[in-house]
């Protein structure tokens, strides 16, 4: 099945758009028939540095395990901020929702996130990560009223 029968039973479109059940669904054919990196930073380095400087080296980092099966040829990258890469690149606004190669990527964040978040919630339960995924919903925020900031939070989120 081509990425583009994909696009036609609606499993590959914006993450968002898509239940856990459709993202687990495509995120199995994208991990079979596609090559993707991931790329993760700690709440630390968006303390530090910013939320961008983050997004960008994660991006970085995704784009370096992306390089241990292929060399890139062109990006594609969602939004409009600007970032800096070793290979030609183009980046498109809402591209989750008009790109298919960054819809199949959205979806990878999100199941990867998930799937780390649900991890978590083991060794962290107080904080209830497995069902708001570490969302900022009132739930969480009670949690880290009540609890306070584990490691994993970012110090500068609700200031």
């Amino acid at each position: 099945m081509l990425i583009d029968d994909l696009c036609t039973q609606n499993l590959i479109k914006d993450s968002k758009m898509l239940t856990p059940a459709e993202r687990e669904e495509a995120y199995a054919w994208i991990e079979v028939h596609c090559t993707f990196g991931i790329g993760i930073v700690p709440a630390s380095v968006i303390d530090s540095d910013g939320i961008l400087t983050a997004t960008e080296r994660a991006m970085q980092l995704a784009v370096k395990d992306i390089e241990r099966h292929v060399k890139p040829e062109f990006l594609l990258v969602d939004g409009r901020d600007k970032f800096w890469f070793d290979y030609p690149h183009t980046s498109i606004i809402r591209g989750d929702q008009t790109e298919p190669c960054i819809s199949a990527a959205s979806i990878v964040a999100k199941v990867t996130r998930d799937r780390l978040m649900i991890d978590l919630d083991k060794k962290f339960p107080q904080f209830g990560f497995a069902s708001h995924k570490g969302y900022g919903t009132l739930e969480h925020q009670e949690a880290i009223r009540v609890h306070g900031p584990s490691p994993l939070h970012r110090r500068t989120y609700l200031h």
